[in-house]
Parts: structure tokens; sequence; C-alpha cells
């Protein structure tokens, strides 16, 4: 029988409220548990001692017994010395997403091809647009005029 010590949600909806547990790894999150080895109140602030509350005997005992730590359980451990630090290796965090990359890719065409045209042609270009907006600015004052 594999064991897990691992965090059960009670609470009500938006209100978390965790037991840590010992339980047969094919039962369900929330439900049959052997033991019941503290709670976790995640509302709490980081710095109060009744947001981890953990029966470190029995916690010891089921490690014994073969029973593996969830991520989040075995990182509590080690906050209270109990376990040693893993070293925990996520070379992707940093890494952007397959659309962000897209994008970039995208951006990086449009600069090139801005910096390949002349200086030149862009700006007759910008003149036209700034003789372009008096003219339709116009008419504008001329209707705010008549009524």
């Amino acid at each position: 029988m594999a064991m897990k010590i691992r965090l059960a949600r009670g609470g009500s909806k938006k209100r978390p409220f965790y037991r840590i547990v010992a339980a047969d790894s094919r039962m369900p999150r929330d439900g049959r548990f052997i033991e019941k080895l503290g709670t976790y109140n995640p509302l709490l602030p980081k710095d109060s001692e009744e947001r981890v509350k953990m029966n470190m005997e029995r916690i010891q005992y089921w490690l014994d017994q073969g029973a593996q730590p969830s991520e989040r359980i075995a990182r509590m451990l080690e906050a209270a010395g109990v376990a040693e630090k893993k070293e925990r290796n996520n070379p992707k965090k940093g890494e952007p997403g397959q659309k962000a990359k897209d994008r970039a890719e995208e951006k990086a065409e449009k600069a090139a091809a801005a910096a390949e045209a002349p200086a030149e042609e862009e700006a007759p270009a910008a003149e036209a647009v700034a003789e372009e907006a008096p003219a339709e600015e116009a008419p504008a004052e001329e209707t705010a005029q008549e009524s």
C-alpha cells in the first residue's frame, strides 16, 4: 500500500482549510485517510503559529514507515527543519510561453523591415499624415459653428 502524507481540503468556497493526513495514495484527495497529522490554514499570515500545525512524532512515524510527503508537505517539513532541503530544478520557469515567443519573432521581423526601409521614405509619409490631419479637423469646426 503506497502511503502519502498530503493535504485534504476542507472549508467553504473561497475559504480553504486543509488537514494534513496520512492516506493511501489511491484514495480521493478529500476522501478516506488513515490518520490526521495536523492542519494548515493558508488564510492566516505567514508568521502566525496557527497557520501550520503538525504532530511531528506521528509525521516522523509515517515517514519511517515509508510514506511519501507531497510537494507542499515536503516544503512545510523543510520550513520546520525536519526534512533536509531538496535542490529543485525548474529550467523552464523564466522561459516565455509559445505565444510570447511568436510575438517576439513578429516584432523582430517588423523591426528588421523598418530598418531596411530608407529613412527618406519614412519622413515624407509622416508629413503627409500631418497635412491630412488639419484637413479633417476643418469640417468639424464648421459643423460646430453652424449649430
